[in-house]
């Protein structure tokens, strides 16, 4: 480490110019004569298109999908057994299969022009039978997403490994066991810049422009070229500054495809920005439901896991990572850091009337660490121990390490009690409990909890190759070069669009070159600048690109010593780069004077000079590329209002290990960041669905996001193993706060409720189901005045299995689930005009 190298706490260069309002984003971009774009959207989740009427007014200037000829849908396969394959249309083509599908292009000066012209649109649905829950779709006599299926299956999967062992202890009385059934409502990602799009045909050139909010440009790229039949060599695709991805951004966007093909039809620039509106309705993430047995032995250790989990995939495989990344990762990763004889988990990818899945923050690891770690207190509470002393028994020892546990995951390096050991000091777990033998003064009841979680980052070659997807990524790459003054331009496939990347891979640079760091540029985001890359996406970026920056600079920094041991008439090996100059026996030189020889003296150059110079490409896999294992124990100390549920979080402590850190600033970014949003999932997001598949929460009013009052101060703390694969030991972490969150706050909310037999197992728990439980359990709380009601709507705890009918599972219920929204009023009112996702 040095004092701006590897390990420095340095202020992020980028933010200069984000805090002077100096960013560009796809919302900044103007071309000349260029039209905005606003689309009529489906108001049903299920529904045949009989006609769609246009005045021939409008005609030109309002595409449907009978204008789209010869562009091809959208495919995301899997190479996974049994897989079925689903075909998205760009624009809808005969039904409809969610609310807020694609069906008409419209095109004005203005958006407020384009969003009448969609108004003006006349479209005869046919409504059909609903699939608004995953249970239910799971079911023989659910409707049919896709009719030739034959069910609503995207794909099943199983895992065992000597399960049936675990029976016998079962028989003879030696294990315990709790079961308990979950629930995780779906989300909406909510990045503060929502998606858009830019479209511009080069006529000269024969080139497609397009500027879009991207996490992928490169894949976007190969996307579109694949609907369009396009050569991707004429196809550009910009990435801008972009406000935020977590995934929602990580896709190829049905709109992208559509504003390519009009405006090549068009010959001039369109541009589509999503409103908030559009966003929620959108809601496309963390819906899960779990049936998980844990057995332990009389002694508190972990012996086994026996799983059931559905994931809700909607209604389409999203390009690139499929429908079943979630429910791919689940068997994989639910055995957590735990170190167990037998295991057996199905899972279910389910198609249902509802926008197409997307890996979220964390991706399956939230669903998988809350049904798991709330699963281990609940064992823990039959058992009659702390816990802290279940999962000390049972977490994989350092000295075990690398382990490679009973899902075949390999994990790299680590010393997971003793994270727990430092969280539990820093939570103050005693204290705690003596504070709960005391009972607060204002009536609350105190509760802590913990969870723990492993992040896979980095995940490689092998990796996708196994679960073949459309992209498998391979050596990542990066270009360095000087330039004649000196300044040192680095490029890269990968995008920064939060995680910092201008400051943490100039770090990495100036640990090998010594370059001062306003010296040193990133270039990135852009398909006609950088070198092919799958983008950014799980944790990747600073283990892939920064080890392709490290591998770029050092190759470099040896051209840049061959040529200064000339001019300082040494040898190579006596000369040595050292503070942005190269040192020998009897002189130094500056790293920018011998860029400026290299390029405007070439005269004082040996003639057996390297010809590559001071410009070169370099690849970088690590060692492994099975990817690195950070991970972290979460321990929150929260308060229970159990006559409103009202809940407050009083305390919440992080104790993670990234590996090496490279720039511990950006790193607690990350964290806090991904705290809050997984404190979001928690306690306050939902989009509930009705029984016509209609999102009820579409506004920020209806959808609430944790602001400066919700998330409290979190302490971190920090653990450095290096992992033994990686270019500088460095680990992937930028989804790991977001993981464990709802696990610890339910377990902590479920801590302070035990002693009244209330316990709360679907996410978010929100002061409504609280008070249902608390109700549910017939205990009177001490000092309640009143027993708390429960609504006409509740249904019991454990009936969280799918409804038909007019019913709504409680998962899917939220507040305000009960008022209906015009669209659901209007199910039979046709024909319609459908949604053009304008905001109130």
């Amino acid at each position: 480490m040095t004092q701006q190298g590897i390990g420095a706490r340095l202020l992020r260069k980028e933010d200069d110019r984000y805090m002077r309002g100096r960013g560009e984003y796809v919302g900044d971009i103007r071309l000349p004569g260029m039209h905005e774009v606003a689309f009529l959207r489906s108001p049903l989740a299920h529904a045949r298109i009989r006609a769609i009427r246009v005045p021939p007014a409008l005609r030109d200037r309002v595409f449907i999908a009978e204008d789209l000829a010869g562009v091809a849908p959208i495919r995301a396969d899997t190479a996974l057994p049994g897989f079925k394959s689903s075909v998205q249309p760009v624009l809808a083509i005969g039904k409809v299969r969610y609310v807020g599908e694609l069906v008409a292009l419209c095109v004005a000066p203005t958006r407020a022009e384009a969003e009448d012209l969609a108004a003006e649109i006349d479209v005869t649905f046919e409504p059909l039978p609903v699939v608004h829950d995953m249970l239910q779709g799971r079911e023989s006599s659910a409707p049919l997403v896709h009719e030739h299926w034959g069910d609503n299956l995207f794909l099943t999967a199983t895992t065992d490994v000597h399960f049936e062992a675990v029976k016998e202890a079962v028989k003879a009385g030696t294990a315990v066991t709790v079961t308990r059934e979950f629930r995780t409502s779906r989300q909406a990602m909510c990045p503060l810049e929502g998606r858009g799009v830019v479209a511009s045909w080069n006529s000269r050139l024969g080139q497609l422009l397009v500027y879009s909010s991207t996490q992928q440009p490169h894949i976007v790229r190969s996307g579109l070229g694949e609907c369009l039949g396009l050569d991707e060599g004429a196809i550009r695709v910009i990435a801008p500054d972009v406000g935020g991805g977590f995934g929602y951004k990580g896709i190829l966007l049905p709109e992208e495809i559509a504003l390519a093909c009009a405006t090549r039809r068009l010959g001039y620039p369109l541009r589509w920005l999503e409103d908030r509106r559009e966003g929620l309705t959108n809601a496309n993430c963390r819906e899960h439901h779990y049936v998980l047995t844990a057995y332990a032995d009389a002694g508190g250790r972990l012996l086994a896991l026996d799983c059931e989990a559905t994931v809700d995939s909607g209604a389409y495989s999203a390009y690139p990572f499929s429908a079943c990344l979630e429910a791919g990762q689940i068997g994989s990763i639910l055995p957590g850091l735990y170190d167990f004889p037998h295991y057996r988990c199905r899972t279910w990818s389910v198609a249902t009337n509802k926008p197409p899945i997307l890996p979220y923050r964390g991706v399956a690891r939230t669903g998988v660490c809350f049904a798991l770690e709330v699963t281990l207190d609940a064992l823990a509470r039959k058992l009659g121990i702390e816990p802290t002393r279940l999962r000390f028994n049972s977490l994989v020892r350092p000295e075990q390490m690398p382990f490679d546990n009973i899902a075949r995951r390999h994990f790299d390096s680590g010393d997971y009690p003793e994270a727990l050991r430092r969280a539990v000091d820093a939570i103050g777990l005693d204290r705690i409990r003596a504070r709960q033998q005391h009972g607060e003064p204002d009536g609350r009841r105190i509760g802590v909890g913990f969870a723990m979680y492993t992040e896979q980052a980095g995940h490689g070659t092998s990796v996708y190759a196994a679960w073949g997807i459309p992209f498998v990524p391979g050596y990542e790459q990066c270009q360095a070069r000087f330039t004649p003054d000196g300044a040192l331009e680095l490029r890269i496939g990968a995008h920064s669009h939060g995680q910092g990347m201008e400051t943490t891979l100039s770090q990495v640079a100036h640990s090998i070159l010594g370059v001062p760091h306003d010296r040193i540029r990133l270039v990135h985001g852009d398909t006609g600048a950088t070198p092919y890359s799958t983008g950014t996406w799980g944790s990747r970026s600073m283990i892939m690109a920064g080890g392709a920056v490290a591998a770029a600079c050092e190759m470099l920094a040896d051209r840049v010593l061959e040529i200064a041991a000339r001019l300082l008439q040494a040898r190579h090996k006596e000369v040595r780069i050292e503070g942005g100059e190269v040192v020998g026996p009897s002189g130094r030189i500056s790293v920018a004077e011998v860029a400026r020889t290299w390029y405007r003296r070439p005269q004082d150059l040996p003639s057996d000079v390297n010809p590559g110079g001071l410009e070169l490409t370099a690849g970088y896999k690590a060692e492994r590329d099975s990817g690195t294992f950070s991970y972290a124990a979460h321990a929150a100390t929260v308060a229970v209002d159990v006559t409103t549920g009202e809940v407050e979080i009083l305390d919440y402590v992080v104790v993670e290990d990234g590996g090496v850190l490279v720039n511990p600033m950006v790193v607690d970014g990350q964290i806090l960041g991904g705290t809050a949003q997984g404190i979001g999932t928690a306690l306050y997001e939902e989009v509930p669905y009705d029984a016509q598949g209609q999102p009820l929460a579409s506004t920020l009013s209806d959808y609430l996001l944790p602001g400066p009052a919700e998330v409290p101060e979190v302490r971190i703390l920090h653990m450095e193993t290096p992992s033994p694969y990686t270019r500088f030991g460095q680990k992937g972490i930028g989804e790991g706060g977001a993981i464990a969150p709802p696990a610890a706050i339910t377990n902590a909310i479920n801590d302070a409720l035990k002693d009244l037999g209330a316990e709360l197992l679907v996410s978010p728990v929100t002061p409504r189901r609280i008070v249902e439980a608390i109700a549910r359990a017939g205990v009177r709380p001490s000092g309640s005045d009143t027993t708390p009601p429960v609504t006409p709507e509740a249904e019991p705890q454990a009936r969280l299995s799918g409804t038909s009918g007019n019913e709504s599972s409680l998962a899917s219920r939220g507040p305000g689930s009960e008022r209906s929204s015009p669209a659901a009023r209007n199910a039979q009112g046709i024909p319609m005009a459908g949604m053009t996702g304008a905001s109130e």
